[in-house]
């Protein structure tokens, strides 16, 4: 029987390192959002924010690539690619970028952050693990959440239930992409699956370049400089890291790491913007995060009390 040597802490270390960096850069990134929504429309943004993305992400790819570190993508993995760039890279960036034009950052922080939980409801449906009480529970929870939040008041003025809707709309396009993205980092890096998805992505939102071209001509340096950083770390650096933790984690219990984001956004928000989220809206908040919790304890619990088989021990310890 061969014996797998345990993980050294540099392992176990990184991928929390990692995480912590996401949750921090896409918490930064719902106030950056918020302040050049006044600027630049939704899709012009995410055009903008991808091109950077890709293009730092594309050189850092090439420099690799010439040391022989980056190998080719399959061709059965290109469907999975696709939908992950249209989805989360499209799709979520241009429904969040038009929904902070309705609420503030908090809020759609909130919103957005009811992904974890339909991460749980999706594996129920696709991958056949049933949908237990505190599934159902948490679920009707949460959904009780966004309709509080949805008729709250926010700070200057009141909640756009469009604004809500659409965050619900960017959170299903997150949680179906966490799922088709998991099984894309066992063949290849997370560099790599993270450049052609933001590159895809940015070609979907091509139609938007006029409009970019010409607003970013008429732009402040502040604007400017806003896409530039939204492009370069809550997209190039926190989806990279996001990756890398995912490809070393469940998708379940690392989506529980995402909780932190929305406080974060909230002082950032406060502290930058001068935004707060209304009482009931950050009473609505807080139920969309209990609801996310309870549904994910029980099943965590169990996980970790329950003894890995010798097959599991083995995996385990070989590299994603």
């Amino acid at each position: 029987m061969t014996i797998e040597p345990a993980p050294s802490r540099r392992t176990r270390t990184l991928p929390l390192v990692a995480i912590l960096v996401t949750v921090l850069l896409w918490a930064s990134a719902f106030v950056a959002i918020r302040r050049v929504g006044r600027d630049l429309s939704a899709g012009e943004l995410s055009l903008g924010r991808l091109l950077v993305g890709s293009a730092v992400l594309g050189a850092v790819v090439l420099a690799r690539r010439g040391k022989g570190a980056v190998p080719p993508i399959r061709w059965s993995a290109w469907p999975r690619l696709v939908t992950c760039g249209v989805l989360w890279f499209g799709l979520y960036n241009v429904t969040l970028n038009e929904a902070e034009r309705h609420v503030d950052a908090g809020t759609a922080a909130m919103l957005v952050n009811i992904g974890p939980l339909l991460v749980a409801v999706l594996a129920g449906a696709v991958l056949r693990e049933g949908f237990p009480r505190p599934l159902v529970g948490g679920l009707l929870i949460s959904f009780a959440g966004v309709v509080v939040i949805g008729m709250s008041s926010s700070s200057g003025g009141r909640a756009d239930a469009w604004g809500s809707v659409l965050c619900v709309v960017a959170a299903v396009a997150y949680a179906i992409s966490v799922v088709v993205q998991k099984p894309l980092l066992r063949d290849a890096s997370a560099l790599h699956v993270t450049w052609l998805s933001c590159t895809i992505g940015a070609v979907v939102c091509l139609p938007y370049g006029p409009g970019l071209a010409g607003d970013l001509s008429d732009a402040r340096p502040q604007t400017v400089a806003l896409v530039v950083y939204l492009g370069v770390m809550p997209t190039a650096l926190a989806f990279t890291t996001w990756a890398y933790a995912l490809a070393r984690s469940s998708a379940g219990r690392l989506g529980t790491t995402t909780y932190l984001v929305p406080p974060i956004a909230i002082l950032l928000g406060w502290t930058l913007l001068g935004e707060v989220p209304a009482l009931p809206a950050l009473g609505g908040g807080l139920l969309c995060l209990v609801g996310v919790y309870l549904s994910r304890r029980p099943a965590e619990t169990r996980a970790a009390e329950e003894p890995a088989s010798p097959a599991e021990v083995t995996r385990a310890g070989r590299a994603p």
